[in-house]
């Protein structure tokens, strides 16, 4: 009996190469647009792409079309790393990144939202490749493999065992009992989304290309931006950076919230638990950090170039430490990385604060990496009752969460969780270390790329990028960009013996 149906697997990689060669073809048509003399390397990337995902689809024809749980893990991880290998072609075609350690981090941070870059000068490389940079990120953001299945049942195929491996976060949430159904709405809310935002944008005073591209990195989390000094660039510009800011914390509320937002359902936000501890985690915490700026950080050491809250400000100094630590919250806690000031140099303690960010992630079912606030919630609360439990060992004391029982293989699979996320970062940073890579700048790259947030400390700040780790250093971080956008068990399931045992 066989174990697994290659078939189906070779058959989905096909269609996801199908998807990113269209999208290739798409940024081929900003490249024609703009006359950046990238239209060859593009088109060519493209082709290339799209013929390996017809002949996949060719050589596996009459394929059983049923998925199971165990090919769903597969196809979701080998989809990640085919769809990165494939997105580097454009950066290798066009020359702005020969290299392929350097194209193949830049693909898997765009893919997996983290947004960390190594490209030194971003303002000098063809627009058609800022705008396949932006695409990676939001086709990554809700998940290519969320939008495949939408399209599975035209193919025969049942898509749910994707969605659960790939979903992002531990949330069960569906808007609809057909798990397709679910995905179309998802990606249409999405994509309404960014269209809105990158319309009141252009509104605010961006060019329309720029306006398009961080409406794609903001809805995404993703980070990526088409200026070197990321948002910074638009200090001058409050309103710019206030309708980031708003849909920086859409991105990071689920995605079920949001969906029934606009169906004019609130009811929804007032009980799920999680929203609560989300506003008020990014309340409460821009209020502390908006009183360190303007009482206590060193402004004076402020870089120019990025223009921070040294720049003087249009609503005076107490706006301007309230709307960059408003920024810098959501840009991290949301792991959607954009920089409006460098946070590394405000204070000791803001440093610290915002290395625990950095492991405290933001919604369930939103596009945001890190751990989840529903897992610190979770743990939270099952770490309270075990006092309770001491004192009545016989009672049944389960955990509460939106007000219902949780089930102990739920509260398990969450410690098990942060077990192993720990454990990853640690093994992370003395990889970093072992290569030379010093203490701060270590625990900073380790944590940023699991976390999927982008900047870091050390040499890898705000006002930095990731150009001075060596190469085995950027495959290293690669991978852990890859084990936090899949929620870690779906990545290392694979490498377990029992996972590819008959059962």
């Amino acid at each position: 009996m066989k174990k697994f149906n290659f078939k189906i697997i070779l058959q989905l990689m096909g269609i996801l190469l199908l998807f990113n060669g269209g999208f290739m073809l798409v940024s081929g048509m900003v490249s024609w647009y703009y006359d950046d003399g990238a239209l060859k390397g593009i088109l060519t990337a493209g082709l290339i792409t799209l013929i390996t995902g017809l002949l996949l689809r060719f050589i596996t024809k009459g394929f059983e079309k049923r998925i199971k749980k165990r090919e769903g893990y597969l196809v979701v991880t080998l989809g990640w790393v085919t769809m990165s290998l494939s997105g580097a072609l454009p950066y290798i075609f066009t020359g702005a990144l020969p290299s392929l350690t350097d194209a193949f981090f830049e693909t898997m941070s765009g893919y997996t939202t983290t947004g960390a870059s190594i490209i030194n000068d971003i303002e000098i490389m063809p627009k058609s490749i800022l705008f396949w940079r932006s695409t990676t990120h939001w086709i990554g953001g809700m998940g290519i493999i969320v939008l495949a299945i939408a399209i599975l049942p035209l193919l025969g195929i049942g898509g749910m065992q994707m969605f659960a491996a790939e979903a992002p976060g531990p949330s069960g949430d569906k808007l609809h009992p057909r798990i397709t159904d679910t995905a179309k709405r998802l990606w249409f809310l999405y994509f309404g989304l960014t269209l809105f935002e990158a319309i009141l944008l252009k509104i605010a005073g961006m060019g329309y290309f720029d306006a398009i591209n961080h409406a794609m990195s903001t809805l995404s989390t993703g980070g990526f931006s088409t200026k070197n000094t990321s948002i910074a660039f638009w200090n001058d510009q409050p309103l710019i950076q206030y309708i980031i800011m708003f849909f920086m914390f859409v991105a990071g509320t689920n995605f079920v919230l949001s969906y029934f937002a606009v169906k004019g359902n609130f009811t929804k936000f007032k009980k799920d638990e999680e929203f609560k501890y989300y506003l008020t985690a990014v309340l409460s915490i821009t209020v502390v950090t908006t009183a360190v700026v303007y009482f206590y950080a060193n402004v004076s050491q402020v870089p120019t170039d990025i223009q921070a809250i040294a720049h003087p400000m249009v609503f005076g100094e107490l706006e301007s430490s309230f709307r960059h630590a408003l920024f810098q919250v959501l840009a991290v806690i949301t792991t959607t990385g954009f920089v409006s000031a460098d946070f590394s140099i405000w204070s000791p303690f803001l440093t610290v604060l915002f290395f625990v960010l950095m492991f405290l992630g933001a919604s369930a079912g939103s596009t945001a990496g890190g751990v989840k606030i529903v897992r610190h919630i979770i743990m939270i609360k099952n770490g309270f009752l075990e006092f309770k439990r001491s004192l009545h060992p016989n009672g049944i004391i389960p955990v509460r969460y939106n007000n219902k029982s949780l089930s102990r293989g739920i509260v398990f699979n969450i410690m098990a969780f942060f077990i192993l996320y720990l454990i990853i970062f640690v093994v992370g940073s003395l990889v970093f270390s072992f290569m030379g890579v010093d203490f701060i700048t270590s625990v900073g790259a380790a944590a940023s790329s699991l976390g999927n947030v982008g900047p870091a400390f050390g040499d890898l700040s705000p006002v930095n990028n990731y150009s001075s780790l060596p190469p085995f250093g950027k495959w290293w971080s690669a991978l852990l960009m890859l084990f936090g956008r899949l929620e870690l068990f779906t990545v290392l399931i694979i490498f377990t013996p029992y996972f590819w045992r008959n059962s």
